[in-house]
């Protein structure tokens, strides 16, 4: 279980999860889970600030998209905040109206109704503010 902590950063339910695929016993997982806290190979904390700031770099997602997928792995609510807060608002919005070009470029549609509604739904399911989105949206169709 140390290499598998070690070899990328995990949280508890990851864990847990890969302790039952290898059938470990169950009155062992948390001795084992208290030994990687102990030894530093588990840390919620840094867990939740690294997924944070890599899915926003490498796949753009939103802030809505990010918290989902923590609450998804039982991360506290505190320890979401947290993450969310590392992200520079000026950098989060250059992402978003990069991202936002990107997506309206590539979309093939003539009918621009159409058009719209690809690229919000896109964007929203990447996890963007809907506010943001249908702001752009509208600048794009005009």
């Amino acid at each position: 279980m140390e290499y598998y902590c070690s070899y990328q950063e995990r949280c508890h339910v990851e864990v847990e999860q890969k302790m039952y695929q290898l059938a470990v016993p169950r009155n062992f997982h948390d001795t084992i889970i208290v030994h990687l806290i102990e030894h530093n190979f588990l840390n919620e904390e840094r867990f939740a600030a690294l997924f944070t700031i890599s899915k926003f770099h490498q796949k753009s997602w939103g802030k809505n998209r990010i918290v989902n997928e923590l609450k998804a792995r039982h991360i506290s609510t505190y320890l979401i905040q947290k993450s969310i807060q590392q992200l520079s608002d000026e950098e989060y919005r250059n992402t978003f109206l990069t991202l936002a070009e990107k997506t309206w470029a590539s979309l093939i549609e003539k009918n621009k109704l159409k058009k719209q509604k690809k690229f919000c739904d896109t964007l929203l399911r990447k996890g963007w503010e809907s506010d943001l989105v249908y702001e752009q949206a509208k600048l794009y169709s005009n």
